[in-house]
């Protein structure tokens, strides 16, 4: 061994220094990063970008290279991040104080421009972070409460949604989503008042369907009523005596039909109710 240390060092030196120079030269960006290579303070090109719709493999990930002491690289993340947002409370549209817990979803999609307005992703979720609380109370501040808990809130959302994406564009990322957490009352009386409120709001609604499908019953029990009374005139003037019988079998079933109490009715065989029993004469 010593032997071809001493016979080839000078080649092993070189192989080694060459080695060192390569490794100083190349570089390995992961699927999941994207890499900027800065030079004099200022982004030259960008490696494995994120592309919409692109399938991992052809990316552009993989070994690439820069010129060392004069380039430097930073990589940033090409997956979904989260930006918190601190709790606060927040005034709705009708003067009630809500406890409010948020978070939205973003992911660089200019790294160029992040480099050069924010520098970090940490600086991204710094500057991001009061944009989506001012947005988030502004548009909550125009819905009542009641609204964060209907249909109308995925509405509130998508506008969020929008304002936020608007102000990251100049940070280099894209606003995938914005959720509520959170949208409660405080505990104690505020809740009990808004709990009350809710319970008679209800009720008047409730009361108000109940009326309205008492009036939509009377004006179908008159209808069917009239079309009933059309519909025996008819048939009282095409047959008068089987009609004045069919009315007088009723009247019979309803007076003579079993109670929960028994009776007894004593009319005289020649009274004129019981004409029908007599026959046609």
């Amino acid at each position: 061994m010593e032997q071809v240390w001493e016979n080839h060092k000078m080649t092993l030196i070189a192989i080694f220094g060459a080695i060192l120079v390569a490794m100083a030269f190349i570089i390995v960006v992961p699927e999941d990063k994207q890499a900027v290579i800065i030079q004099t303070g200022k982004p030259v090109s960008i490696v494995n970008r994120y592309q919409p719709d692109t399938a991992f493999g052809e990316t552009g990930a993989g070994i690439w290279y820069r010129i060392p002491l004069i380039q430097s690289v930073q990589y940033i993340d090409r997956r979904v991040q989260n930006l918190d947002m601190e709790p606060q409370q927040i005034l709705s549209n009708d003067q009630q104080r809500l406890q409010v817990d948020a978070y939205a979803r973003f992911r660089i999609i200019d790294p160029v421009e992040m480099v050069e307005s924010a520098g970090t992703e940490e600086n991204v979720k710094t500057q991001l972070s009061p944009i989506l609380s001012s947005v988030i109370r502004q548009e909550l501040g125009r819905l009542p409460f009641a609204a964060l808990i209907n249909t109308e809130r995925s509405a509130a959302m998508a506008n969020i949604r929008t304002a936020l994406d608007r102000q990251a564009r100049q940070y280099g990322a894209q606003i995938i989503d914005v959720r509520i957490k959170r949208a409660d009352l405080p505990d104690g009386a505020p809740l009990d008042a808004a709990f009350t409120r809710m319970q008679t709001d209800r009720q008047e609604e409730a009361a108000t369907i109940r009326a309205r499908g008492q009036r939509n019953a009377q004006f179908i029990r008159a209808d069917a009523e009239a079309e009933a009374a059309n519909t025996y005139a008819t048939a009282y003037g095409k047959d008068p005596e089987f009609y004045d019988f069919y009315r007088a079998m009723e009247s019979y079933r309803r007076t003579f039909e079993n109670g929960e109490a028994e009776s007894s009715v004593i009319l005289s065989p020649d009274n004129e109710y019981l004409r029908q029993f007599r026959g046609r004469r």
